[in-house]
């Protein structure tokens, strides 16, 4: 079974909260912040499951970061520092 890791973020949007890949730049949604993750979770499964079929799962983890760590897996790339920023617009 190949597992893959990934990073999460999740914000809220109107009365929503979104999970987001941004790796595989894969997205879910749910009423709170672990409804979101479950429902990333699964997006992300099935995406993964999607491109084996295709036979692209490889050439997809590759464009994303993920190096095979030839055993089978993949090390994933890593988020360093999330933060939020402000800057002035205009005068």
């Amino acid at each position: 079974m190949l597992q893959i890791d990934f990073d999460m973020i999740v914000f809220r949007e109107g009365e929503a909260y979104v999970a987001y890949c941004p790796e595989l730049e894969v997205s879910s949604c749910g009423r709170d912040v672990d409804e979101a993750r479950a429902n990333l979770k699964t997006a992300v499964r099935l995406f993964i499951e999607q491109t084996e079929k295709l036979g692209t799962l490889d050439q997809v983890l590759q464009e994303a970061g993920y190096i095979p760590d030839g055993k089978g897996g993949y090390t994933p790339p890593r988020l360093v520092v999330t933060e939020s920023a402000t800057v002035a617009v205009g005068s």
